[in-house]
């Protein structure tokens, strides 16, 4: 005789059901993927340790990794060892630094994004026609002090808000450009651009707007599962200028967000009330962070996923000379 099926425990509630929305595109970005290949490339090339100037990208979870791999991170090249090698971080660092390194005939290898290259060419041409650049960015930002750092000191002024525009001591006939931090909110960054060529009929800009694609597309994907969503989470870290803006963007449509590094800080009582939940990642967050959540929501709820495409990314940049194959 068949053994019965158990009883069913008559104390255990069903779990009520959960719509995640899941941001596309979310995470990585071909700038954080080239970053963290430079770094794991060149413990295999030059042996632990490798030392990395301040954070490769700004995620907890990565640098962790990298230095279970070997790396040792530190804040200025007077930590490092003369014969040991180094990597600056994926946001760009001042002239100064791989001056520095030189001078100390020091092995490194520049994980600047491309992107963030691009502005750092902008802002020297600029220059070599006279310009003053008024540089649109977030004060202390790793990426804008590398910027601002690869020009002359009193050759560019940062404006960070409507309100820095309106304080500016220049007049129409000072000859004027502007650049911006590439993980900047785009429509605030409009509307300081707007604000400086109203100001400032002469001032000239890039081609093209220096917020990088993958800060663009994470934002526009935002906007299309906010006004779905009754809550959204932001997967990133707390120094993550483009995830921080992920979170803006949200809240600027109405849509209660907050910033979370892993599943495990997700209070269970933000989900009281919530019938469909929005969930991205910032661009140096890695999907396995992602699932991590998803994983934990269905612990609480019946999670039912529904992946919402934004756009197409396909971009991929070369590694450095020195550590591609």
């Amino acid at each position: 005789m068949n053994a019965p099926f158990p009883a069913q425990d008559a104390a255990a509630k069903p779990l009520l059901p959960l719509e995640v929305l899941i941001a596309a595109p979310r995470g990585f970005c071909a700038g954080v993927d080239r970053a963290i290949e430079i770094v794991e490339r060149a413990l295999e090339k030059y042996g632990a340790p490798v030392y990395v100037r301040h954070e490769i990208v700004h995620n907890k979870f990565v640098v962790d990794s990298l230095k279970q791999k070997g790396a040792i991170f530190v804040e200025e090249l007077d930590e490092v060892p003369e014969d040991a090698p180094v990597v600056f971080s994926a946001h760009g660092v001042p002239k100064t630094v791989p001056a520095e390194a030189e001078r100390r005939n020091m092995v490194y290898v520049d994980a600047t994004c491309p992107l963030v290259s691009k502005v750092h060419r902008q802002a020297e041409r600029q220059i070599e026609k006279g310009q003053h650049i008024l540089f649109i960015g977030h004060a202390g930002h790793p990426e804008v002090i590398g910027t601002m750092g690869q020009v002359p000191e009193g050759r560019i002024t940062l404006v960070e808000t409507l309100d820095d525009v309106a304080e500016l001591p220049f007049t129409k006939e000072d000859d004027l450009s502007y650049l911006s931090q590439t993980t900047l909110s785009v429509d605030d960054t409009r509307a300081i651009v707007e604000a400086l060529e109203t100001r400032y009929p002469q001032i000239v800009g890039p081609k093209a707007e220096d917020i990088c694609y993958a800060t663009s597309n994470r934002q526009a994907a935002v906007k299309q599962i906010a006004g779905g969503a009754d809550f959204l989470l932001v997967i990133g870290a707390p120094n993550s200028s483009n995830s921080l803006r992920l979170v803006e963007v949200a809240e600027r449509l109405g849509t209660e967000a907050r910033l979370i590094q892993r599943a495990s800080e997700i209070d269970p009582a933000w989900l009281e009330g919530v019938g469909t939940l929005g969930l991205t990642a910032g661009a140096s967050a890695p999907e396995m962070l992602v699932r991590e959540v998803v994983a934990k929501l269905g612990e609480w709820r019946d999670v039912r996923e529904r992946t919402i495409t934004a756009a197409e990314e396909k971009m991929v940049f070369k590694l450095p000379r020195e550590l591609a194959d």
